[in-house]
């Protein structure tokens, strides 16, 4: 059901919950099916699977290191299970378990300033060696000295914005490999998903999910990583920014979370204090049994965002003037939208409402 168009987290977990399994879900006839008020194009699918793509999704995982976790599985990470609709799968390759350990997300300009650079990759080594493993998205710059920062003294995990047969960007290959050898490589994309605008978003909902909390080192007005602090907000993460000069264009993100309630940090003490006890009840978590995922309700600014879709497909900038949002928030609460299947993108940049 991974490949079904139209299938996202929310759908799958309420097929599995009408049918019980995946396999009854293929074995249902199409009036039960359209009963559902599925898409058309998931209704097709689940008539006519592709099984020549599940098969590659099958061979993927008979190579060594590579693991396929369900929800059920022991080794899903507990606090990822407690977001709002969890990915029902997770490829992983690399060390699973690690997973389940206590996690800081550093995410930031893809084209920082080389202090910037310097103070991720310093932040994400003494986090490290303090026992912290460190989550980020394997992009250009602040994601990248993250991981190499980690790697310097510890362990460190990468989510993908792509299938994990491939690597984006293609110059981080190596990086992927030594992430893989001290950590994981972690994607909900199927073998085979190329890089696409609309993955990263998601994918950034779950590099706040995997982790205690969320730190920005640099960010401009409209970086993608406000994105991701506001989805560890939504998700009652902690977010930390480092402030800088005001004369810095990269500052102005991390300065607008701050006035947002984020933690301003200055040494990372200030995060191993404030995560201390979060961390070691994280580990208590990691050996004891599954969490449960509570469900999510919409909120007014949801619902006022629904309302102002409308009945056509509608873009991004024509939401921001209808809300009063700004262009970043109308992203991310679109994303969570689209996860618990309320709207669903279009192409051409536009959204629409789905009937629930």
């Amino acid at each position: 059901m991974l490949r079904a168009p139209g299938i996202g987290p929310a759908r799958f977990a309420r097929l599995l919950e009408h049918f019980g399994s995946a396999a009854a879900t293929f074995a249902a006839d199409g009036a039960e099916l359209r009963s559902l008020e599925l898409p058309d194009a998931a209704l097709d699918y689940l008539g006519r699977p592709d099984w020549r793509r599940v098969e590659e999704d099958l061979a993927w995982l008979e190579r060594p290191g590579n693991h396929l976790l369900q929800l059920d599985d022991s080794r899903y990470p507990p606090l990822l299970r407690q977001i709002a609709y969890p990915p029902p799968l997770l490829f992983v390759h690399g060390d699973p378990n690690c997973l389940r350990l206590p996690q800081l997300a550093i995410v930031g300009s893809r084209n920082p300033t080389p202090l910037g650079r310097e103070t991720a990759q310093r932040f994400a080594a003494h986090l490290a060696e303090c026992g912290l493993l460190i989550t980020s998205g394997l992009a250009l710059g602040i994601d990248a000295a993250a991981h190499q920062g980690a790697l310097a003294s510890g362990r460190t995990i990468a989510v993908m914005g792509t299938s994990l047969d491939r690597v984006y960007p293609a110059q981080h290959r190596d990086l992927a490999h030594a992430i893989a050898e001290r950590g994981a490589l972690v994607s909900e994309f199927s073998i085979g998903t190329s890089p696409a605008a609309g993955n990263f978003p998601q994918r950034n909902r779950l590099i706040s999910g995997l982790a205690l909390g969320v730190l920005v080192v640099e960010a401009a007005a409209q970086s993608g990583s406000l994105i991701t602090a506001r989805l560890a907000n939504e998700q009652g993460r902690e977010v930390f920014a480092i402030p800088g000069s005001i004369h810095n264009p990269l500052a102005k993100g991390c300065h607008a979370l701050i006035r947002q309630g984020a933690k301003l940090v200055e040494t990372a003490d200030d995060i191993l204090e404030e995560l201390g006890a979060l961390a070691a009840t994280t580990r208590e978590t990691a050996s004891g049994p599954p969490a449960v995922a509570p469900s999510a309700a919409l909120d007014e600014e949801y619902q006022q965002l629904l309302a102002a879709m409308g009945d056509e497909p509608v873009g991004i900038d024509l939401l921001v003037d209808r809300c009063g949002l700004t262009a970043e928030a109308v992203s991310s609460m679109l994303l969570i939208l689209e996860l618990e299947g309320y709207a669903a993108a279009i192409p051409g940049g536009l959204y629409g409402r789905l009937k629930i």
